[in-house]
Parts: C-alpha cells; structure tokens; sequence
C-alpha cells in the first residue's frame, strides 16, 4: 500500500517555503498530491488556474508529486485519492492552534486520515504568501523567496 499525502493550500502564491515542505515530504511519503484550493472565502491575486498552472512548473521537477485543484472538503478529497496523510506546513507556534483545531475537525469527520505537520527550513520560516506578494507590489527583490516563474507572473500583476 502506498503512502499518499495531501498538502492543501491556496498556494497564492507557491512560495519556496511550500517548495522546501513537499521536498522534504516527498522523501517520506510515496507520493505527495499538491492540493491547490479554491476558495471562495480568500480573495486571491491569482485564480485557481493561474496557481495550479504555477504549481505545476514549480513542482515539475518532483517525481513522486502532482498538482491538482482542490473544490471539496480536503478529508473528501483525500478519499477520493487514497490519501490517508493530510500535510501541513507549521512556520511559527501561532499556525499551531488553528491547525490543531483543523485537525480534530478532520479526524471527527474520517478518523483514518492523520494529518502531519511539517516545519520549513529555517530559511524559510518566515514567508508567507502574503508577505510575497508585499514585496511585489512594492517591487523588491523576490529570487530568494520563489520560483523565477512565479516571481514573473508577480511583475505581471503589479
């Protein structure tokens, strides 16, 4: 039997924080689905198609991953893939709490899919999404922080 995470997130934009979790993680488990969300609570720079197409080209180089689009509850669609792992990233001990609350509703719904928390390299502990997309729109400097195909697409949004 296999050993299938889901890393859900909307991914807005994937950052090398997420890039160095699903390294990581991809290490670990057989294979690693990238879930990208699409949530109509979050207003987002980029749709759904531009962050799964992004996704795409910064995880292309993983053997064992695979970028699809998230529209269910992340429990369901763990099912529907044979995921019994629901991945996720820890940067600092606020995620904790919500994340632990996000995992005991998930393990009330389907007791058989754990989740696992993962902490980024410390290179990477303190971005953020939304702290990459200040720095576009402020014009800095993202190379360090993403991939050149994410930080073009930024350029083109700001």
């Amino acid at each position: 039997m296999s050993l299938i995470a889901v890393y859900p997130g909307t991914f807005d934009p994937v950052t090398n924080g997420h890039a160095d979790l699903v390294k990581r993680a991809s290490k670990i488990f057989d294979n690693v689905i990238i879930a990208v969300a699409s949530n109509p609570q979050k207003t987002t720079l980029f749709n759904l198609d531009e962050r799964l197409s992004l996704a795409k080209k910064v995880f292309s180089d993983f053997n064992n991953t695979e970028v699809l689009p998230l529209e269910k509850l992340v429990v369901e669609f763990a099912k529907d893939h044979s995921a019994t792992i629901i991945l996720r990233g820890l940067r600092a001990v606020s995620d904790f709490e919500y994340e632990v609350q996000l995992a005991g509703m998930n393990r009330s719904m389907e007791p058989s899919i754990e989740s696992v928390f993962m902490s980024p390299g410390e290179e990477f502990s303190f971005l953020s999404s939304s702290i990459i997309k200040d720095i576009a729109k402020h014009g800095g400097d993202l190379s360090k922080f993403v991939h050149n195909e994410v930080e073009a697409a930024l350029q083109k949004k700001y």
